[in-house]
């Protein structure tokens, strides 16, 4: 430090003790210094949006600012900069309480010389450094723990979705793999006692059971994929319009009569890009749950609405409506309202709904009143051709 050159701040109102220090300072241990010297605070505040300092000296008695009330300000400004208090003999208590309130040490006008004035300096320097490293060093560590603290909730938040994840799942197996069970024991045991239509039955009941089981397998394979960053979005051209209404026509016809089924489009459609994979994923899951949870006879409204850059799909229905308690949870794996009473699901098709419209880089967002219904939006970004 004695070899540096220092950078001082001196804030003092009386020029002759200003020049006497600077005097003082020629004899310290410091060879090459310069001395900014200001006669107030403001104008010391007013340096320092300016210019870089070593080491600030201060007056506690100032034309705009006496005693502790200099400190604050210039600690504000300057956090990282040491404070060296100048005070009169009688104002020493003074400038111990400064030394507690942030400043590195302080100087009585009348026992300076050239030693004690450079000492003084070169100490209040390293501590302040010293200071100022392990005050990063605190807020690394306390970085990390937060870091390592966030992780461990995170696994054990992971942990205990992996848990009710594999219950769940071993449920929804357990269900159509029973009833393969129940009906093959049937048909081998029975064999020549059943008739044609008892064992088309049962074969239909395991065709069933199958058809649940692979439906399970692919959508657990998807959240998965989803999970593990390999859901990739592959767009293509696709008349959306035309899908859309495709769609809707599946769906009457597997509903027969039981649902009235309205699809409408609102603004032009030009040539776009889009997954018509994970479109089937979206708006399947969506029009598939309305028309779950809608009581017979209901009507779902499917909307299709162009914007500049996006395209809003909504779809409505009179239905149960989802409880506001658990719209939170609505996403998740597995996770299905209190209110559906014993309508067939395994949960995971809202999760899937949220991974394909995340891959799609688009929004969903839910209104729901329970007993009234429930509308779904998605917003997609627009990819023209």
């Amino acid at each position: 430090m004695a070899a540096s050159s220092v950078k001082i701040l001196l804030i003092e109102d009386s020029l002759a003790e200003a020049r006497l220090l600077q005097e003082v300072l020629k004899e310290s241990r410091f060879k090459q210094f310069s001395l900014v010297h200001v006669k107030r605070l403001r104008e010391a505040i007013n340096q320092l949006n300016h210019d870089d300092f070593d080491v600030i000296l201060l007056d506690l008695t100032l034309p705009d600012s006496v005693g502790l009330a200099s400190l604050a300000p210039l600690i504000e400004k300057a956090p990282s900069l040491p404070i060296v208090v100048l005070t009169n003999l009688n104002d020493e208590e003074l400038a111990m309480e400064a030394v507690r309130q942030g400043a590195q040490d302080y100087l009585v006008k009348r026992h300076v010389n050239g030693e004690v004035l450079g000492r003084s300096l070169r100490y209040a320097i390293e501590r302040k450094q010293a200071l100022e490293a392990l005050r990063v060093v605190n807020e690394t560590l306390e970085i990390r723990v937060q870091e390592r603290t966030a992780e461990l909730v995170k696994a054990k938040e992971i942990n205990q979705l992996k848990s009710e994840f594999v219950s769940m799942l071993s449920h929804d197996f357990r269900n159509p793999l029973t009833t393969i069970l129940l009906s093959t024991g049937f048909l081998q045991s029975h064999d020549e006692q059943l008739t044609k239509e008892t064992k088309t039955t049962h074969f239909q009941l395991m065709r069933s059971a199958i058809k649940s089981l692979d439906q399970l397998l692919n959508e657990v394979l998807l959240i998965g994929k989803a999970d593990a960053g390999k859901l990739r979005y592959q767009p293509a051209p696709l008349a959306l319009e035309a899908f859309c209404g495709k769609l809707i026509a599946e769906l009457q016809l597997s509903t027969k009569e039981k649902h009235h089924l309205i699809f409408t489009r609102h603004g032009e459609l030009g040539e776009a890009l889009w997954d018509e994979s994970l479109l089937r994923h979206i708006l399947g899951n969506l029009l598939t749950n309305a028309i779950k949870y809608s009581p017979e006879g209901g009507t779902v409204q499917f909307e299709l609405i162009a914007q500049e850059d996006s395209v809003l799909f909504q779809i409505q229905d009179q239905g149960i409506g989802i409880p506001p308690e658990e719209q939170k949870r609505l996403f998740q794996p597995f996770h299905r309202a209190s209110n559906v009473d014993r309508i067939p699901g395994n949960g995971l098709g809202l999760a899937i709904v949220k991974k394909c419209v995340e891959a799609h880089e688009g929004q969903i967002s839910v209104q729901s009143h329970v007993g009234v219904g429930t509308k779904f939006m998605v917003t997609l970004p627009l990819i023209k051709v």
